[in-house]
């Protein structure tokens, strides 16, 4: 049997949901903390920033997002903080990634949307031309701030339409914070070709996702943890097969699945649902794309050709090109039948 844990490492990825500052390494936000010491609540000690990566629950867990988030103050900070992400994804052998960033957690600290937009795309060429990654964004709204937020979030989007920018998204809390409020803002978003990726179905129920669906024009659910409590949402998943952005270290650590042994992938499988396997705030939930792949062979009981079929379907539920995705399946193709043959080899 081929090593898994090995097969992971190498093989060729994509990664479809994960947060740009939620991606900062504790090494990164400690040195941040150190410099914004006195006015944060951040701890600038990568040992202390474990313990305060413990999350009561989500809405414990937006709290300590923000507080990170509040010390990315200056261009500088963008541009580092999204070279480093890139390279740790590279590391792991993500050949493309669609970035969730937040301008307005930056603009509305004072940042000119100009100079957040040019540090993203400085990173995203030398991510590039360095780590042979390829970068693109999602701008999000943060639902906790409302109208406001959307706003301005399309108007950066927009106005500035930094050249990686691929789609619209909706993120942070879901209890209290309703859908349709958004419409104008998606149809906008849509309207000028950007595609529609929210969240929804993480903390509430199967209602937020047809909210998504119908309000919203979702082309890809963020997480949609709560899916199977509707019979006729699963028919229509399946049948449409709007891929499922599935982050299941994220789902635990935000409490939103009691345990790992009682996560709703199996059962999404089962039903015929497109799922991808996404790390969502990997450092903040102890985890990364690669154990998260583990995770999902394991809830799923896959050998090596199993996993494989899941990096393909990331690929294909991307906003990438088709020939881009055609070239990107053979890598995963190719890397699978070359590490079954190793295996060959090696056991005679």
């Amino acid at each position: 049997m081929v090593n898994l844990e090995a097969f992971v490492a190498g093989l060729p990825k994509v990664e479809l949901h994960v947060h740009h500052v939620g991606s900062a390494s504790p090494h990164a936000v400690a040195e941040l903390a150190a410099r914004h010491a006195g006015s944060t609540t951040v701890p600038a000690d990568v040992d202390a920033l474990e313990k305060f990566f413990e999350f009561r629950d989500f809405a414990h867990f937006i709290e300590v997002y923000i507080a990170v988030a509040d010390l990315v103050r200056d261009p500088e900070d963008v541009r580092i903080l999204t070279y480093e992400v890139a390279r740790e994804l590279a590391r792991q052998e993500v050949q493309y990634a669609e970035l969730t960033a937040t301008p307005f957690s930056h603009t509305t600290r004072g940042m000119a949307p100009e100079a957040y937009c040019e540090a993203l795309e400085d990173a995203r060429s030398a991510a590039r031309r360095d780590l042979g990654i390829e970068l693109a964004w999602c701008f999000d709204i943060p639902g906790e701030a409302g109208i406001p937020a959307a706003e301005d979030t399309l108007k950066v989007a927009l106005e500035q339409r930094p050249d990686g920018l691929v789609s619209f998204g909706l993120g942070g809390p879901e209890i209290g914070v309703p859908r349709p409020q958004f419409k104008p803002y998606f149809d906008a978003a849509r309207a000028a070709g950007l595609r529609s990726v929210p969240h929804a179905g993480e903390t509430t129920g199967p209602e937020t996702i047809w909210d998504a669906i119908r309000v919203l024009g979702a082309e890809r659910i963020g997480h949609g943890t709560s899916a199977l409590g509707d019979p006729e949402l699963v028919a229509y998943l399946a049948e449409n097969q709007i891929p499922l952005e599935v982050c299941p270290t994220s789902n635990l650590r935000t409490r939103a699945v009691p345990s790992l042994a009682e996560h709703p992938l199996p059962g999404m499988v089962e039903a015929g649902l497109f799922v991808t396997i996404n790390s969502d705030d990997p450092p903040m939930f102890g985890t990364t794309l690669e154990k998260e792949y583990l995770v999902a062979a394991d809830l799923l009981k896959l050998d090596a050709e199993g996993v494989a079929e899941l990096a393909k379907a990331g690929v294909r539920a991307s906003f990438l090109d088709e020939p881009e995705k055609a070239r990107l399946i053979g890598l995963i193709t190719d890397y699978t039948a070359e590490a079954s043959e190793q295996w060959v080899g090696e056991n005679g």
